[in-house]
């Protein structure tokens, strides 16, 4: 009999953003109904699933709980993880892309409206 624990399971290998990612995929909440239920702005959310930032301890128990995943498998790969659902994960990996893309367009286009604007703005200060 062999007793498995945290120290001989094989951990993990994603990052604390992207095991945060796919348990938020795997709860079926999008970026903007996680962060709404923990209080926190999207863009905060965004940023710990990139890896840009990371939540502060006390906000950690309370991303698992409502991810329904262990703390340690959040913070170290190790434990109870989100139960995956192979013909999940194509769907998963498409609506990611999906959003990203859709996040690309929109900030595009701020940009495009804000080139356009400042044309409009130069060409104005030529015609005086």
């Amino acid at each position: 009999m062999t007793e498995d624990t945290i120290f001989t399971e094989t951990p993990d290998s994603d990052t604390l953003g992207g095991r945060l990612s796919r348990a938020r995929d795997a709860s079926g909440m999008t970026t903007a109904q996680f962060a709404r239920r923990l209080g926190v702005k999207t863009a905060t959310v965004q940023a710990w699933e990139s890896d840009r930032s990371e939540p502060r301890a006390n906000r950690l128990s309370m991303i698992a709980g409502i991810l329904n995943v262990s703390l340690p498998w959040l913070l170290y790969g190790v434990g109870d993880a989100p139960q995956d659902d192979p013909r999940n994960d194509a769907i998963t990996v498409l609506r990611g892309q999906f959003r990203k893309a859709r996040q690309l367009h929109e900030e595009t286009g701020a940009v495009l409206a804000r080139i356009e604007d400042e044309l409009t703005r130069l060409q104005r200060g030529r015609e005086v």
